[in-house]
């Protein structure tokens, strides 16, 4: 069989994209790939379960465009499948003085992405959360908590119902891309489609080198590791807390999260994983490092970010230098209040100049197409990234 369009990666964002694509064509004979035994195994299923509202995003972008609809989009999704969603709100907090005018930018950034922000005084950050230390706050109403693998287990659910097949376990070993179809061969099979599009995530810069296209920029894996509350403490938090973003480190800090499974989390930290799916401090693909330590890009932005770096390196490995981070949110928070929780990667773009690519970003090729960089907020953003995809770079 040829299929109309092969999808490589079955994380949210292919599942977005597929999702999209029967939307604009019910016909569509579609096939998604996936390595692993079954949907959203890496990013999908490592992340915070945040649903973002777009509020620190360049006005205008893809990310504060397609974060703001896929807020709605997501919350609607679950509405509309009785999944879970808690559209719990919130909180961005200046703890000090010096903050204050970052505070603003953020607030009026958000005003300009057209969200709904409540500036708030530090008698009324306290009466939503009387443990958070904060001289004034932002409220994001829009903001909450989903179940993304429970999401994209739905969204397999309906492509199935759709005549859309799956095939895991297929590890991808070759493109071949023609001016007339793309065949896609794997460890055990070959399919072949009249399109591809490639959502491989943590591998899209070298699904893209196998179809023959150099992207300009290579995926650096960051780690992302977070510690949880004690089921006691939890009343500590009430909403999502986050901390006013360091201007200086291109991560938004550790901040604590109300879970869709009770839990409360605090994290995530942010240093280099030397694996692409690096989930343990003992993960260590010798390939992916040397990737890594051999690239350019990766020593420049190591020294642009050197300081905040080595900080981050440090709370990783000691417990107590984390909590110390953590209680400038919540100073009754004590090292013995909080345990080891999961890890997620970050699937970062990174140019041979040592830029973080900040936007989503797509490669286009003869017969595919390429998303080389789809970071937070993509999980938010992913119908909606499908949706765009079929839009703008997709017309069969």
């Amino acid at each position: 069989m040829t299929y109309d369009v092969i999808i490589i990666g079955a994380g949210l964002v292919g599942l977005g994209v597929a999702s999209a694509l029967q939307e604009s064509q019910p016909e569509l004979k579609l096939l998604v790939i996936d390595k692993e035994s079954g949907p959203a195994i890496h990013q999908s299923g490592h992340n915070s379960n945040v649903v973002h509202s777009g509020i620190y995003y360049t006005p205008g972008s893809l990310k504060a465009r397609l974060a703001k609809q896929g807020n709605i989009t997501t919350y609607a999704f679950c509405q509309q499948h009785n999944l879970y969603y808690d559209r719990c709100g919130k909180v961005i907090v200046a703890t000090n003085e010096s903050e204050l005018q970052a505070l603003e930018k953020i607030y009026q950034r958000g005003i300009e992405n057209g969200l709904e922000v409540i500036k708030m005084t530090q008698s009324e950050l306290n009466a939503r959360e009387p443990y958070v230390n904060g001289i004034a706050a932002l409220l994001v109403p829009d903001a909450g908590i989903v179940n993304y693998p429970e999401i994209a287990a739905k969204h397999v659910e309906i492509i199935q119902s759709r005549n859309g097949e799956f095939a895991f376990n297929q590890t991808v070993t070759a493109i071949n891309e023609t001016d007339d179809v793309v065949s896609v061969s794997t460890s055990n099979n070959q399919f072949t489609g009249k399109w591809l599009i490639n959502c491989a995530g943590l591998f899209s810069d070298r699904i893209a080198k196998m179809a023959g296209y150099n992207t300009g920029m290579k995926i650096v894996p960051f780690r992302g590791e977070y510690f949880m509350l004690n089921n006691n403490k939890n009343y500590l938090v009430n909403h999502l807390i986050y901390p006013v973003p360091n201007p200086d480190f291109p991560f938004l800090g550790v901040h604590f999260t109300r879970m869709y499974n009770g839990h409360r989390d605090v994290g995530p930290n942010a240093v280099l994983a030397f694996k692409r799916e690096g989930y343990k401090k003992s993960d260590i693909n010798l390939k992916d490092l040397a990737e890594v330590l051999t690239y350019k890009g990766f020593w420049k932005i190591a020294g642009n970010y050197f300081g905040e770096g080595m900080a981050e390196l440090r709370r990783s490995y000691s417990r107590k230098l984390f909590t110390q981070n953590a209680q400038k949110l919540i100073p009754d928070l004590r090292e013995a209040d909080i345990h080891p929780g999961p890890a997620g990667v970050r699937a970062q773009a990174l140019t041979q100049d040592g830029k973080l690519v900040d936007d989503f970003h797509f490669v286009k090729g003869k017969r595919s197409l390429h998303v080389c960089n789809a970071p937070s907020p993509a999980a938010t953003a992913s119908i909606e990234i499908g949706r765009e995809i079929v839009r703008e770079h997709f017309l069969l």
